[in-house]
């Protein structure tokens, strides 16, 4: 008969409980995850919406048209980007002063290039789509043409990743792991014994 080590046991029992709690927990997020990508995709077909003087992060009004007057362009930044049109190359990101009225300003897309040199564009009425920013929570991407640029791929909800199946799956295989594992090693140490 197999001696079962008291304390291992309990840890070894403790730490796949929590692999499966983690997996649970995945799977719940999962189906939040997809009712907040329904909601990004029914934006689409919503009326605009004024641009946020400060976007509140448990209410982002992303994948919303929206529009901002960039009273003047602050500075600028060029990552890589999409054009509409599939090509890879560069994003041009404008930091807007957007007024007092409006908060502390705003980030804008304006367009897409193949080269990295900031535009000359000194700013104006953009008309646009809410997108995810790493920084300022929200950006606007132009849905307008500005000279010397092309149209940015439009952001989507489709861009953003759902992979809690995958976690889960991968936190009950853990589990699941380290359960043969253990019972291995046990079963091994009972025989040299």
């Amino acid at each position: 008969m197999t001696r079962w080590p008291l304390l291992p046991s309990i840890l070894v029992g403790l730490a796949v409980a929590t692999m499966i709690g983690l997996g649970i927990w995945q799977l719940q997020r999962k189906g939040q995850k997809e009712a907040l990508l329904a909601r990004y995709e029914a934006a689409a077909g919503l009326e605009p919406v004024a641009w946020p003087t400060v976007p509140d992060p448990d209410a982002l009004p992303l994948f919303r048209k929206s529009s901002v007057m960039c009273i003047t362009v602050a500075g600028w930044q060029s990552v890589s980007g999409t054009s509409a049109t599939g090509k890879a190359g560069f994003a041009h990101i404008a930091s807007c002063k957007t007024g007092g009225a409006e908060g502390p300003g705003a980030k804008v897309a304006i367009g897409w290039s193949e080269r990295p040199e900031a535009p000359r564009w000194s700013g104006g009425a953009v008309n646009g789509v809410i997108a995810p920013d790493n920084e300022q929570l929200i950006r606007l991407v132009a849905t307008d043409k500005i000279d010397g640029l092309q149209l940015l791929s439009p952001p989507s909800p489709e861009q953003i990743p759902n992979n809690h199946l995958l976690y889960a799956i991968q936190w009950f295989i853990f589990a699941a792991a380290a359960t043969v594992i253990y019972v291995l090693a046990v079963r091994k140490r009972a025989q040299a014994d």
